[in-house]
């Protein structure tokens, strides 16, 4: 704002005493002090307001004066109610220095000032940033990125003092302003994303208030395209957000509309590296064709030799290859799931702790049916042994992504996802493709909303059990444990628990009875009850076998 303003506004009951010819000064700011050297406090354009309590005798006024201009303050507003006048000295002083000066009237706090130039600067600062992000939308839109999200929120920092970040919806940090500081902790990202997608789905409008410790954080929904969301299931696994640290509850409307935009413009930069993918997602799709139909390895080998140098320029030998199958179901169905898992393995398969959009150019995803499935390269050297440590990794990518991504799920849906080992040649990546699928099959037969498996658990019996089928499942476990289960509710004799304990000790009694501090003639009785009531004989291999597998299906 102008200080010709400054006296426009009869509430504030300012009194031009000097520098006439300096109204047109803009005003920036707005400070207090008594100080006799506030220099240290002053950034420049501030309104200095002063009850001149640093002033002792005429000597003093030129030297704050000078130290005032000598910080670029717009003014100097000194207060009347202490001394009834503004004296004589300090007059002289601003015009020898060219510093305007105003009287602010008795009646009037200096809190009042404060407020009025406060909310005119910001209110013009939101404006000022307001045209600036619709400048930069307009040059976004009709050529090359100036600098993605960035940029923006770089704007946001320094006009508006907001720190604010963009997030993936599976906690990975995308971008962040850089007066933020330092990056965001991949945990506290997590946990931010949690919050977005649990309030998504309940159905409330952005944005969305998280509280994490004593900081209150204002998420903003990132609509691709800006296009308003169906069914919230088709988008929320797979949709950035602005986490933005400020408790938005209390802004104007303009600056909401504000933070509005700034979505709006992050997601042209979100479109225009969807656009990027449609190459490396057609690349999937023509390998995974060719696998599918079981076509020549040679063949295989020609298109991954052209899809190596897309998704890893520069490389210089052929890499390996592991693939990633990842299937997300709803309880009601009604939405292709396909497009939806695609999406969200392109998301979650860039380390959670890297920025940026481009890592995600190192991933082709392809959908067919129900399932997508991701072909992730792997340079040579990083997998010159047997692959079993390089790349993806089913423990390291469930971590990653469970918090968030199961509060997007609520209670309705379930992500399952299978990993290969690492193969390097065309003749194993139908291998692969096999292993991933199997491997996903095991992860769907667990627990939880957000479930992954990898290769090294082929090896085990734990294969057999997804592909039991339910009705054979549930007679198989109900003729084995539900009379132990009935006995253990009449009689609280938990014949179960020692069941379980018995044979994770492997028969042993004196381990088993140590574990559960019983005496030994006390296990003896429960493992006879045990027999008694299912008919088998604990000493027998198979019939240990039978109980282990039931326990592992109930």
């Amino acid at each position: 704002m102008r200080l010709r303003a400054l006296l426009d506004t009869d509430a504030l009951g300012l009194k031009l005493l000097g520098g006439e010819d300096e109204l047109d000064r803009t005003v920036r700011g707005v400070m207090t002090t008594d100080l006799r050297d506030p220099s240290r406090y002053l950034a420049g354009g501030e309104l200095v307001l002063t009850g001149l309590a640093w002033r002792r005798d005429a000597a003093d006024s030129d030297p704050f004066v000078r130290i005032l201009v000598q910080a670029g303050v717009a003014a100097l507003a000194a207060g009347t109610a202490e001394l009834g006048d503004v004296p004589e000295d300090l007059v002289v002083a601003c015009a020898r220095h060219r510093l305007p000066l105003f009287a602010v009237h008795e009646s009037v706090a200096f809190a009042t000032v404060t407020e009025h130039v406060v909310r005119q600067v910001s209110g013009e600062r939101a404006g000022d940033l307001a045209a600036v992000v619709d400048r930069h939308r307009r040059l976004m839109t009709s050529g090359p990125a100036g600098g993605g999200p960035d940029v923006v929120l770089d704007l946001l920092g320094s006009d508006l003092d907001l720190r604010a970040w963009v997030l993936s919806p599976a906690g990975r940090l995308i971008a962040g302003s850089k007066s933020a500081g330092p990056a965001l902790p991949p945990d506290l990202c997590a946990r931010l994303a949690a919050g977005h997608l649990a309030a998504a789905r309940s159905g409330r409008r952005g944005p969305h208030r998280v509280t994490l410790g004593t900081t209150v954080y204002s998420l903003f929904p990132v609509r691709s395209g800006g296009r308003p969301a169906g069914d919230i299931r088709e988008t929320v696994l797979s949709e950035w957000l602005l986490a933005v640290e400020a408790d938005a509850g209390d802004w104007p409307a303009e600056r909401l509309d504000l933070l509005q935009g700034v979505t709006q413009l992050i997601a042209v930069e979100r479109d225009r590296r969807d656009a990027a993918r449609t190459v490396r997602r057609r690349l999937a799709q023509e390998v995974l064709e060719l696998v599918q139909t079981g076509a020549a390895p040679a063949e295989i080998a020609a298109r991954l030799r052209v899809a190596a140098p897309v998704l890893l320029p520069g490389l210089g030998a052929a890499p390996h290859w592991q693939v990633v199958v990842a299937r997300v179901e709803w309880a009601d169905g009604g939405i292709e799931p396909g497009p939806a898992a695609q999406a969200l393995l392109e998301e979650i398969l860039v380390d959670p702790r890297a920025t940026g959009p481009e890592p995600s150019d190192r991933i082709a995803v392809a959908h067919t049916g129900d399932e997508a499935i991701a072909l992730v390269p792997l340079p040579a050297v990083s997998a010159e042994h047997d692959g079993s440590e390089a790349g993806v990794l089913a423990d390291a990518l469930l971590d990653a992504v469970a918090e968030p991504l199961s509060a997007g799920l609520d209670d309705d849906g379930r992500i399952t996802l299978g990993v290969s080992a690492a193969v390097h040649s065309a003749e194993g990546l139908r291998g692969a493709l096999e292993e991933a699928r199997h491997a996903r099959r095991v992860a769907a037969a667990r627990v939880g909303r957000v479930c992954a498996a990898g290769h090294q658990e082929l090896a085990s019996h734990v294969l057999l059990l997804p592909f039991v089928p339910d009705d054979v499942r549930r007679a198989f476990t109900a003729r084995l444990l539900d009379p132990l289960r009935d006995y253990d509710r009449r009689h609280r004799a938990e014949l179960i628990p020692t069941l379980e304990a018995f044979l994770d000790c492997d028969g042993s009694w004196t381990r088993c009875a140590t574990r559960l501090h019983l005496h030994v003639n006390t296990l003896r009785y429960r493992v006879g009850r045990i027999e008694q009531l299912t008919g088998r004989d604990l000493s027998r291999l198979e019939d240990k076998l039978d109980f282990f597998l039931a326990l592992r299906m109930s």
